[in-house]
């Protein structure tokens, strides 16, 4: 997290904006937009998408940009983190090129989570359950989604999800458009 705190700063002031041009873009305030670039406060996605958009910059550019001749990425190289508001841990899995329109993740969740946010956005959202079990609440229609079994639907019906059991859950998934 701290590489994407210092690219903030870094964007901001070759643009040439202050803090306070900053906030007023973002509609966030100077002093959070402050703490984030000296990175004692975590960060939202959708925070960082509204500094992205102000900024003028493709959100992942945030994110390291390591070019991949090979297309692999090793496991050794694998970046875990975690989303502000969200106990769920998440595996990035994707290479690095221009052009690319899947986002493949590995995501964790801790027993008995339950996601308190609803998301609704566009693209499409694919994910299998490697071990545990999910459900899945997709359009308030509940799916209970067990090892090897999957789920596959549009990323603009209401979404959400929860870890029934007293155990992790590891889920593949694979996310459009590109979010990180």
């Amino acid at each position: 997290m701290e590489e994407i705190y210092r690219k903030i700063r870094d964007i901001r002031k070759q643009r040439d904006l202050t803090l306070r041009e900053l906030s007023e873009k973002t509609g966030l305030s100077v002093s959070f937009l402050s703490q984030v670039e000296r990175g004692t406060t975590s960060l939202a996605i959708t925070s960082l998408k509204k500094i992205a958009d102000a900024l003028e910059v493709p959100i992942t550019d945030f994110f390291e940009n390591e070019v991949n001749q090979n297309f692999v990425v090793k496991v050794e190289k694998r970046k875990t983190f975690r989303i502000e508001g969200s106990s769920a841990e998440y595996t990035r899995l994707a290479g690095n090129f221009n052009g690319r329109s899947l986002e493949p993740l590995i995501v964790t969740l801790a027993p008995g989570l339950v996601q308190d946010n609803v998301f609704s956005h566009p693209g499409e959202e694919f994910y299998y359950v490697l071990e545990g079990a999910v459900i899945f609440n997709v359009d308030g229609k509940e799916y209970l989604v067990k090892a090897g079994d999957s789920i596959h639907f549009p990323s603009s019906l209401p979404h959400f999800w929860s870890n029934p059991l007293s155990q992790e859950a590891k889920i593949l998934c694979v996310l459009t458009p590109v979010i990180f």
